[in-house]
C-alpha cells in the first residue's frame, strides 16, 4: 500500500473558522417540519408540540445558524401567514412542493424552536412573488425595537422583545426556472439591490446573501454571478452556493470525487467576484455563503416522485426521504472538509436539511428517531473543529476521473486551538486502504490521541434504518503518535477524525 504524507505546520493557516460554517437548513417541505421537529401527538412532544428526542440529536449534531423558512418554499411564502393566533392562521397551497400549508409553524414558533436547539436564525425574504415592501415589513416586524404598528403586532404575538435576526437572504435560487418569479441576472440583481439598500436602511447591522448559481452546472453559472454582484456588489455580504450530489450509474468512484467539483465551485465564484472588485478598484471582498449542500439523488426523486391531480394537495406528504449509505457519509464528509479548506471566504454554509428532507435525522411519526450515516461527520466536526482551519497538503495516491483527470485518494484539512489539534482525512479510493503519515515536527511536542472515529463499511451502502437504526456507527481508527508522527490507516471508502491533545 502506497502511503500518503502530509506536513502539519500551525503557520500554513486558512482562516480563523467562522462557527456559521456549521449551519443547517429547515424548509416547510414533506415531513421536515410536521411530523418532523412538530408532532404534538407525540410521546416526546413538549408543551409546544416539538419532538423533545429530535431536540436532542439536533444538539448533538451541532448546528450554529439555520436557514428558513425556505428553500423553494419562500418564494411563494407570505411570511403573515404565520404569526398570530394559530387556529385563525390561512391555509394555503404551497406551489413549490405540491403541498398544502397549514402555517401551525411560524416565525414565532420557529424561534422558539431554534432556541431549545441553540441554533440562530437565518432568515430568507421572498423575492419570487413579493419584493422590497414585504421584506422591509418582515425585518421591522422582526428587529426593530421602537414601537410602531408592526412591532406592537408582535409584542400582542407574544414576543415585546425583537428576535434580532442577523443574516438576510435576498430570495432564493432566482437563476432557476423552477423558481416562483424566475429572473434573469439583471432584473434580479436590481430587485435585490434595491431591497438590500432599503433593509439597510431600516437596520444597518444585518448582513445579507444574494442568490449565486443553484448549482456549477447551470447553463448561467459564472455570467449570473457576475451581473448579479455588478448590481449589488456595494449592498451584499455575501453571494450563495448551492450544490448537491449524487452516485450516477452506479460509479461510486467518479461519486467519490465530488469534493473536486465543490472546490472548483468555490474558486470560481470567488474569482468572479474578485473580479467585480478590482474592476471597481474595491478592496472589498465579498464572501461565499454556501448555504445548500448535500448529498441529494435528485434525480431518483424525480423518476419516483407521486403525482398528485389538480385537487390533491397532500399536508406534510414524504418528499425526499433519502436513505444514505456509508458511501454518502464519505462523500458528505468530503465535502465538510472542502468548506473547511475554504474557510477564508466560506464564511456560512447551511447542510440542507436537517431532518426527513434529505436529512441526517429521522423520524418515523409516533415512533423513533435515529441518525442516518451523514450524521456522523457533520456532529463530530462540529465538535472537534478548533478556532483555526490550517492547511495539510497530503502527497497521496490517486485514481483517475473522467470529469476531473488525476484525482489524490485521501483529502484532508485540519484545525487548531489553544489545547491541540484535529484532523479530518478521506479515503476517496474505492478499492485501496492507504496508510497515512503526518509529519508532526512543526507543533509542539507531547501530543497524543485523546480521541478518534473511523466511518467505514465493508458494505459501502450499508445503511441506517427504521428497522436497524444502528446498523452503521462510527468505530477507533488505529490513529496513534509515533515518534514525531500521526499515523493512521484509512480503509477503502472512509471518513476519520483525530483529535491530538
Amino acid at each position: 500500500m502506497s502511503t500518503a504524507r502530509a506536513h502539519l505546520d500551525p503557520r500554513s493557516e486558512i482562516s480563523i473558522i467562522d462557527r456559521r460554517i456549521f449551519g443547517g437548513f429547515v424548509e416547510h417541505l414533506g415531513r421536515h417540519i410536521y411530523d418532523g421537529i412538530f408532532e404534538p401527538g407525540h410521546p416526546s412532544a413538549d408543551a409546544e408540540g416539538f419532538r423533545t428526542d429530535v431536540i436532542e440529536l439536533v444538539k448533538e449534531l451541532g448546528v450554529s445558524t439555520i436557514r428558513y423558512p425556505g428553500g423553494n418554499f419562500v418564494s411563494g411564502y407570505r411570511w403573515e401567514d404565520g404569526i398570530g393566533p394559530v387556529d385563525r392562521r390561512p391555509r394555503r397551497l404551497d406551489l413549490a412542493w405540491h403541498a398544502t400549508e397549514t402555517n401551525a409553524v411560524g416565525l414565532h414558533e420557529f424561534q422558539s424552536w431554534l432556541d431549545k436547539v441553540g441554533s440562530e436564525l437565518m432568515l430568507a425574504v421572498n423575492l419570487g412573488t413579493r419584493g422590497t415592501q414585504e421584506a422591509l415589513d418582515l425585518l421591522e416586524y422582526s428587529n426593530t425595537s421602537v414601537r410602531t404598528a408592526l412591532t406592537d403586532e408582535r409584542a400582542a404575538n407574544g414576543r415585546s422583545e425583537p428576535f434580532g435576526v442577523k443574516v438576510w437572504c435576498l430570495g432564493n435560487e432566482m437563476d432557476g426556472w423552477w423558481q416562483l418569479g424566475h429572473r434573469n441576472a439583471s432584473d434580479y440583481g436590481k430587485l435585490a439591490s434595491r431591497t438590500a439598500k432599503g433593509m439597510r436602511q431600516l437596520d444597518p447591522s444585518i448582513q445579507l446573501v444574494v442568490c449565486g448559481s443553484s448549482a456549477r452546472s447551470m447553463p448561467t453559472f459564472g455570467a449570473w454571478e457576475r451581473e448579479v454582484l455588478e448590481h449589488t456588489f456595494d449592498d451584499v455580504d455575501f453571494i450563495s452556493c448551492h450544490a448537491y450530489y449524487q452516485e450516477r450509474d452506479g460509479d461510486a468512484q467518479e461519486f467519490l470525487a465530488s469534493a473536486v467539483d465543490m472546490q472548483k465551485f468555490i474558486e470560481s465564484v470567488v474569482a468572479t467576484a474578485d473580479a467585480v472588485a478590482a474592476a471597481r478598484k474595491s478592496d472589498k471582498r465579498i464572501m461565499i455563503s454556501f448555504d445548500e449542500w448535500n448529498v441529494w439523488y435528485l434525480s431518483r426523486w424525480e423518476e419516483q416522485a407521486v403525482t398528485y391531480g389538480p385537487d390533491e394537495w397532500p399536508v406534510a406528504p414524504r418528499q425526499l426521504e433519502d436513505q444514505y449509505h456509508v458511501l454518502d457519509a464519505v462523500v458528505f464528509g468530503d465535502l465538510l472538509v472542502t468548506l473547511l479548506q475554504h474557510s477564508d471566504r466560506v464564511r456560512s454554509a447551511s447542510l440542507a436539511q436537517l431532518v426527513n428532507v434529505i436529512a441526517p435525522i429521522m423520524t418515523e411519526p409516533g415512533g423513533p428517531t435515529w441518525r442516518q450515516t451523514t450524521f456522523f461527520p457533520f456532529s463530530i466536526t462540529s465538535r472537534l473543529a478548533g478556532a483555526q482551519a490550517v492547511r495539510l497538503e497530503v502527497d497521496s495516491p490517486a485514481f483517475p476521473s473522467s470529469r476531473f483527470g488525476q484525482v489524490s485518494s485521501v483529502n484532508a484539512v485540519a484545525t487548531t486551538d489553544d489545547a491541540g489539534v484535529s484532523v479530518f482525512l478521506v479515503n476517496r479510493s474505492q478499492d485501496a486502504a492507504v496508510p497515512v503519515e503526518i509529519d508532526l515536527s512543526s507543533v509542539a511536542p507531547g501530543l497524543a490521541v485523546v480521541e478518534s472515529h473511523l466511518l467505514a463499511d465493508d458494505d459501502i451502502y450499508a445503511a441506517n434504518t427504521l428497522e436497524h437504526p444502528e446498523r452503521v456507527v462510527p468505530t477507533a481508527s488505529d490513529a496513534r503518535v509515533e515518534g514525531r508522527a500521526l499515523r493512521v490507516t484509512l480503509p477503502a471508502v472512509s471518513w476519520a477524525a483525530i483529535r491530538l491533545e
